[in-house]
């Protein structure tokens, strides 16, 4: 683990700085482009914030569908391989038809809505504090 400032504290503050020192002081393409800088670097912010969290909870939802219960994988690349293994084991069901009618249905609509919010929560760019 590394000491503090952390990842998201260090691009939270490069953001800040964008957008409150640079972002002002530029006009036209220049503006925009650093406005697009200082939203990449909350979007990796939010992503580092977010994603175990967000990870969590998909492997807790897509377990209670494939009816898979384990535990998720200790490293980081093996958990995100597993999560895109539970992933493709939900859409061959789905293409069998199997979540074509009933609560198994309702279940993956419930689960297929809260993971795109969540990835949403991570891109979108907040709407407050735009000039």
């Amino acid at each position: 683990m590394n000491d503090q400032p952390d990842a998201p504290t260090l691009l939270r503050a490069v953001e800040g700085f964008l957008e409150h020192q640079v972002v002002p002081k530029l006009n036209g393409p220049a503006r925009y482009h650093a406005r697009v800088a200082a939203n990449v670097v909350a979007i990796v912010a939010r992503e580092i914030e977010t994603e175990e969290s967000h990870w969590a909870a998909e492997w807790e939802r897509l377990g209670g569908l494939l009816g898979e219960q384990t535990s998720p994988p200790d490293s980081r690349d093996a958990y995100r391989d597993a999560l895109r293994a539970r992933n493709e084991e939900l859409a061959a069901r789905i293409r069998e038809g199997k979540a074509d009618r009933g609560e198994w249905r309702r279940a993956v609509v419930a689960h297929l809505r809260e993971t795109v919010d969540a990835k949403l929560a991570v891109s979108r760019p907040p709407r407050q504090g735009r000039s």
